[in-house]
């Protein structure tokens, strides 16, 4: 191979201080105070020199994000806090060894374009609820949503003029309910229709099975549910 055809990787880029400010567009008691308040994870140091790297320039601009959507810094510090805490769902997501069930793709987004799903319902509260329930994890800078549909129709939601603490408290009850419901089919599925079966080619047939059962069900249920709404406003009107 001629030496022209190797690609050097470009070295990891580290800042001073005043650099890590100017890149980042903040003055330099910025950077100061927000090592103080610990938003910022510490430097590598050498000896008395302080190190920053492009982590801490992704960090300082998630933070000048944030604030411009109105965010506190105290509730981004909940919501960075919360979001390392997080991170043991993220490793839970990168399971790729199992069988996937679900079809979802999952979303990496920046803080700042989460926030533009829900505009100032983003709060640390809401986000922190979101991880504990599992819609959302960390990777580095980044948030990771189990669901591609799961986002999009929580934001069309909020839209609809439903508070985000709403949903993710719907989710919450939802997923128990739905737990039990998954308990009921794996429970048929072991006694009738695994043994002896590949675990692959079980999922591929009994996926779609399930899946019409489900939302005819849930049809069902939201027509008899509507039909008493429907009386009920007749009744009081």
């Amino acid at each position: 191979m001629a030496k022209d055809d190797v690609t050097e990787q470009p070295a990891a880029r580290e800042y001073r201080m005043e650099e890590l400010a100017q890149a980042a567009g903040v003055p330099v008691r910025t950077v100061r105070f927000y090592r103080e308040r610990k938003l910022l994870p510490p430097p590598r140091r050498e000896g008395r020199i302080a190190w920053y790297d492009d982590h801490h320039l992704a960090r300082l601009r998630t933070i000048t994000g944030l604030l411009d959507r109105g965010h506190t810094l105290g509730g981004i510090a909940e919501l960075m806090a919360a979001a390392e805490r997080g991170r043991n769902v993220a490793e839970v997501l990168g399971l790729d060894a199992v069988t996937p069930w679900s079809e979802e793709s999952r979303v990496r987004l920046t803080p700042e374009a989460l926030a533009d799903y829900y505009a100032d319902q983003a709060t640390a509260d809401n986000l922190a609820t979101a991880l504990g329930i599992g819609y959302i994890a960390v990777d580095g800078d980044d948030v990771v949503h189990v669901s591609r549909r799961l986002l999009e129709a929580s934001s069309a939601l909020v839209k609809e003029g439903i508070p985000l603490a709403d949903v993710l408290a719907a989710g919450r009850e939802m997923r128990g309910r739905l737990d039990s419901l998954a308990d009921l089919f794996v429970d048929l599925a072991r006694v009738h229709v695994l043994p002896g079966a590949d675990l692959a080619d079980a999922i591929a047939r009994l996926r779609p099975l399930v899946k019409d059962i489900v939302e005819a069900e849930l049809a069902l249920a939201m027509d008899r549910r509507m039909r008493e709404e429907l009386a009920k406003a007749a009744a009081d009107g």
